[in-house]
């Protein structure tokens, strides 16, 4: 067995793109520096390249770069650097380093990690703030393929009408009514997964039913996605609390306290409290939602500012998710015009680096004109991620000049009145979207606009160069 002098694993909420990113450039780093390094990663399709127990007790550091549960609990005893996986990307080689030189930390101390000490773990967790995105996108990660999976079954079946589920209609269709019927039931899943995952990240296996019951109490009564953000976390910390105040019982009992204490006391306290808040949690949730709605006819022009700079900030980051998160919280109440525009803004940045090294090729080298050619493949797909690499070499004007595209495209989406009734596929879902045409025409427009200011940055940059040389 190869004895790896440091081992990794990544993880993004989504799984899609930051995790292998993060992956790639702590390998590439690792090479660079002579050094042995495993990677696992915690992608959309599950662990890939797991860590065994052999390999991590023989390891001397471990590298975190993850934003979502990669049961770090495993490393309890080892010396761990963990960071958001925005870091992986960026800071691999300075990751290596500090690794080797001895920083980070001794989880856990020397001793073993169960139930029972789970909140001395929760404690130990970098600062409130980044403990509790965490937890958060963990049960983002969860919840998206349920989102895609519904939504997409739902856009397709309105290519037989869009009252082709309706019995009463000429439209009626039944496999269509059947595909709707199914695309509905993942899609009234999203509230009871996003919930069970918070709290499933906060307090492992025991809070994951707590948090899933406390997540259906919560669409039950109405409360949307955000009842299920509260749901997920009352219930994580409920459980914590269950688990500090049993802990005088003898360890026999071990057994009944998760089969029995934790369910049902933490389903209880949870689902009776949510019960309790459901109305005024309902009340905040369609206002918010009716607010954000109210704009696409009053202020389209605003609306779209504000969505294509959140989604391009970060491109994958808190702010681009709080725009996705919004996208499909609206989407599953039948909102299909919001995300039109946060689809479009997030479609934009890859698409702009594309058509930058289409332009103003002789500016870029081998390594960007490729990564900017694959980035029409990934753009069109909705993986705004593939900008990233271009973004992070100089963040003040190519971050600018991509919320400007992402702004063009999602404005122009909205005045085009564009639905995209699933949310995610980019290009792929063009069958299902109500003005398909315009709505290519306005990311096209935004990514091109982008595009070409990006290359003219990038020749003054490289022109300036040369001046000095």
């Amino acid at each position: 067995m190869t004895k790896y002098q440091l081992i990794a694993a990544t993880g993004c909420p989504t799984g899609i793109a930051h995790t292998y990113m993060a992956q790639e450039a702590l390998e590439q780093a690792a090479k660079a520096k002579g050094i042995t390094i495993k990677v696992e990663t915690h992608g959309q399709i599950g662990i890939e390249n797991e860590l065994t127990k052999a390999e991590i007790e023989a390891a001397d550091a471990v590298i975190i770069a993850a934003d979502k549960d990669v049961h770090s609990e495993r490393f309890t005893g080892k010396r761990v650097i963990e960071v958001p996986v925005s870091k992986g990307i960026k800071e691999a080689g300075q990751l290596i380093d500090d690794a080797l030189a001895g920083k980070g930390k001794i989880l856990g101390g020397n001793q073993s990690l169960d139930v029972d000490s789970l909140e001395e773990k929760e404690s130990e967790v970098k600062g409130i703030g980044h403990s509790i995105y965490k937890n958060l996108m963990n049960g983002v990660s969860h919840m998206l393929p349920f989102v895609v999976s519904g939504g997409v079954l739902i856009a397709i079946s309105f290519l037989w009408g869009i009252y082709s589920a309706d019995p009463e209609s000429a439209q009626f269709n039944q496999f269509a009514a059947t595909l709707k019927e199914i695309g509905g039931l993942a899609m009234g899943m999203m509230v009871p997964i996003l919930s069970a995952y918070i709290a499933e990240g906060i307090a492992k296996r025991p809070g994951l039913v707590v948090g899933f019951v406390g997540g259906l109490v919560a669409s039950n009564g109405g409360t949307g996605f955000l009842g299920g953000i509260v749901s997920g976390f009352l219930a994580g910390y409920i459980v914590l609390g269950l688990v500090k105040i049993f802990k005088v019982l003898p360890k026999s009992l071990d057994g009944l306290k998760a089969i029995f204490l934790y369910p049902v006391l933490g389903v209880a306290i949870t689902g009776l409290i949510m019960y309790g808040i459901a109305g005024p949690m309902s009340a905040i949730n369609e206002g918010m939602m009716d607010f954000l709605a109210g704009f696409e006819n009053s202020s389209p022009l605003v609306l779209g500012i504000i969505v294509g700079c959140m989604c391009a900030f970060d491109m994958g980051g808190p702010v681009n998710k709080a725009a996705y998160v919004t996208g499909t919280a609206l989407l599953a109440q039948g909102n299909t015009s919001f995300m039109a525009g946060v689809s479009a803004a997030c479609i934009a940045p890859p698409l702009i680096t594309g058509f930058a090294v289409l332009f103003f090729r002789k500016y870029f080298d081998t390594n960007e004109q490729n990564a900017g050619l694959v980035n029409f493949i990934l753009g069109s797909t909705h993986i705004t991620e593939g900008a990233i690499p271009f973004a992070a070499k100089d963040p003040l004007r190519v971050l600018p000049t991509m919320m400007l595209g992402s702004s063009i495209a999602a404005v122009l989406t909205y005045l085009f009145k564009v639905q995209v009734p699933a949310p995610h596929g980019g290009f792929l879902v063009l069958p299902v979207v109500t003005h398909g045409l315009l709505w290519v025409l306005a990311i096209l427009a935004g990514s091109i606009i982008g595009g070409c200011l990006l290359g003219l940055i990038q020749k003054r940059r490289i022109t300036k160069i040369n001046a000095t040389i």
